[in-house]
C-alpha cells in the first residue's frame, strides 16, 4: 500500500515520469515504487541485467523495465532512463530513497501546473552555495523553473542523520522533460540544467546504509571510482601527496563533520559517520598507488 493517495484520479494528467537506473535492488525496489505509484503517469526502470528480482518486482508494481549493460559510471544509465520519460515533468529516483507523503503533495503541486512552490529555508540557500563553490553555477540565473533540489534525510545505522554536514544532502531530482542531463563523468554529479533551478520542501529519505556491511560495499565502490579520477588527473605519488591523502584531508574531514557540523549531536552513528567518511581519502589513495602504479 502506497504512502500516499493523489488527489487526482487519472494518472496520466499528472504527467509525471518516474526514472530509476537500478542494479540488484530487490530489498529496495517495492519500497520506492510503492511511495510514488500513485502520483506516477508512468514507471520507468531500466536494470543493469539484475541477477535477483529487481526486475520482477518492479514490473509486479507496473513499472516499465529496460535492460542495459553494466556501466562503472551509473550515471550513464540514469541518462537512458531520462531518455525514456515521456512525462511533461520526471522524478529521477535512487531504489533506496522513498518519497514522504508531503513531499509527494509538493510533486503534485509543481507537475499539475497549481501554485509554484516556494522556499527561503537559509539551511537549503547555504547547501546549494557550498555545491555550487564545488561543481560550478547550477542552471541559470533567471527564467523559467526547470528543477527542483529535493532535500534528503540519510538514514545510517537505522536512523536519521541530522547533523555532520548531512542534511539537507540536496539533489535536483523533479526536472522538466528536455531540460535536464546528466554529464555522465562522476558518481557525485549533479543534472545540468537549461534552466534555474528551486527547492522543494518535503524530504526524500535516503536508506542508504542500513547496514554496516552495505555501508562498506558502496565504500568500495566510491573509493574505486575516487582512485580512478585520481589516475586521470595525474596526482602525484610523492611524499606531499601521501600526507595530504592520508593525514590531511582525513583529518580536516573529520573535525569538520564530527565538531564543526555538529555529528556528536548525532550520538555513535554520528561519530561512525564523520569516521568512515573521513577514511574516503586514504582508501582511494592507496587504490591509487597500488592498482595504478608505474
Amino acid at each position: 500500500m502506497s504512502i500516499y493517495k493523489s488527489p487526482i484520479t487519472s494518472h496520466q494528467s499528472l504527467k509525471l515520469s518516474v526514472v530509476l537506473a537500478t542494479r540488484n535492488e530487490e530489498e529496495n525496489i517495492e519500497r520506492c515504487l510503492e511511495s510514488v505509484k500513485d502520483i506516477a503517469g508512468e514507471m520507468i526502470v531500466v536494470d543493469e541485467y539484475s541477477t535477483d528480482k529487481t526486475r520482477e518486482i518492479a514490473e509486479k508494481l507496473g513499472a516499465k523495465v529496460y535492460l542495459e549493460p553494466h556501466h562503472d559510471i551509473f550515471h550513464i544509465t540514469k541518462q537512458k532512463a531520462l531518455e525514456k520519460a515521456k512525462g511533461e515533468w520526471i522524478l529521477q529516483l535512487d531504489a533506496d530513497e522513498v518519497v514522504t507523503p508531503e513531499l509527494a503533495k509538493e510533486i503534485v503541486s509543481v507537475v499539475s501546473h497549481q501554485s509554484p512552490v516556494t522556499n527561503h529555508n537559509p539551511l537549503f540557500a547555504r547547501h546549494q552555495k557550498l555545491i555550487e563553490q564545488r561543481d560550478g553555477p547550477i542552471g541559470k540565473s533567471t527564467g523559467e523553473i526547470v528543477g527542483y533540489f529535493i532535500p534528503r534525510r540519510n538514514m545510517f545505522l537505522g536512523k536519521p542523520l541530522v547533523h555532520a554536514g548531512v542534511y539537507p544532502d540536496g539533489v535536483i531530482r523533479l526536472v522538466k522533460n528536455g531540460y535536464a542531463r546528466f554529464p555522465q563523468k562522476s558518481v557525485h554529479e549533479q543534472i545540468t540544467l537549461d534552466g534555474r533551478v528551486g527547492w522543494l520542501n518535503g524530504d526524500l529519505l535516503h536508506f542508504d546504509s542500513p547496514t554496516l556491511k552495505r555501508y562498506f560495499s558502496r565504500l568500495n565502490r566510491y573509493t574505486d571510482l575516487h582512485a580512478e579520477e585520481l589516475k586521470v588527473k595525474n596526482v602525484p605519488k610523492n611524499l606531499f601527496s601521501f600526507l595530504l591523502f592520508t593525514i590531511h584531508k582525513p583529518l580536516v574531514t573529520f573535525l569538520s563533520l564530527y565538531v564543526r557540523h555538529l555529528g556528536f549531536l548525532d550520538g555513535v552513528n554520528g561519530f561512525l559517520w564523520s569516521l568512515f567518511s573521513s577514511w574516503h581519502f586514504p582508501i582511494a589513495y592507496f587504490k591509487y598507488l597500488t592498482n595504478n602504479s608505474k
